[in-house]
């Protein structure tokens, strides 16, 4: 069975954890098999304009499956799992994680190293690392204070209490919030939406955003002026539509 299920429709690639028997726990085969998707996805930016990440079944995922660890299976390299989330945020194109159900931990950790997030009423988000006397690997010491504020991280990881589907959105955990029968339609209206622009922008904006996050502001604003690749090849097509409508 594969572990990681794709599918591609008008520019969107869709990446299905499968392993809904088991709330999609990351083992480090399913990981192996997300790194082989995102590495193709990354390598076809004129075919893929943005990804959907989401989980089969009832849930997103529960996150790192100890049970899988404690059975011998090993990741190819120490630090594999922790790189294929800095490689989600690295690739040129958009990454919109679909998220129902639970959203734990190494799970938390994979949500947030996509650039955008819509989950489902059902959704809880929690990191539980405290719980089982475990710290972070994967970067929910980095990540998550730079999305919601230092004060509501550390909130979250030191009770390990889970917040709900709305209060992410409160939080500005996601990006949105909405009823679990409408999470695959809204999701794939925002992916929509996002290829529609153009790709050439789309990648510029993701590559400055994410870098100039390691700048104070006016370094930022230097970097952007220095290294913003300017016009698309499809800015004039664009332009001479916009005059037909206009």
């Amino acid at each position: 069975m594969n572990l990681v299920l794709r599918s591609d429709s008008n520019g969107i690639a869709t990446l299905t954890l499968n392993r809904p028997e088991a709330l999609n726990a990351l083992s480090p085969n399913l990981f192996v098999e997300l790194r082989a998707h995102l590495e193709a996805i990354a390598g076809a930016p004129d075919t893929v304009g943005a990804v959907i990440l989401r989980g089969e079944g009832r849930s997103f995922s529960a996150g790192n499956d100890i049970k899988a660890i404690q059975g011998g299976e090993r990741a190819p390299s120490a630090h594999f799992q922790a790189e294929t989330l800095d490689f989600i945020e690295s690739m040129p194109q958009p990454v919109i994680a679909s998220v129902q159900g639970h959203c734990y931990t190494g799970a938390l950790e994979l949500a947030l190293a996509c650039d955008l997030l819509i989950c489902a009423e059902s959704a809880r988000f929690a990191d539980t690392h405290g719980k089982w006397s475990m710290t972070p690997t994967w970067g929910m010491s980095q990540r998550l204070p730079r999305r919601i504020g230092p004060v509501k991280a550390k909130m979250m990881m030191f009770t390990g209490a889970p917040i709900t589907g709305a209060q992410a959105a409160e939080l500005g955990l996601a990006n949105l919030c909405v009823a679990d029968a409408g999470l695959e339609a809204k999701t794939h209206e925002v992916a929509a939406a996002v290829v529609a622009n153009s790709w050439h922008t789309l990648r510029a904006d993701k590559r400055l955003v994410n870098e100039g996050q390691r700048y104070t502001l006016a370094e930022g604003l230097a970097f952007e002026r220095r290294t913003s690749p300017g016009a698309g090849p499809d800015m004039a097509e664009r332009l001479k539509g916009f005059g037909a409508k206009s």
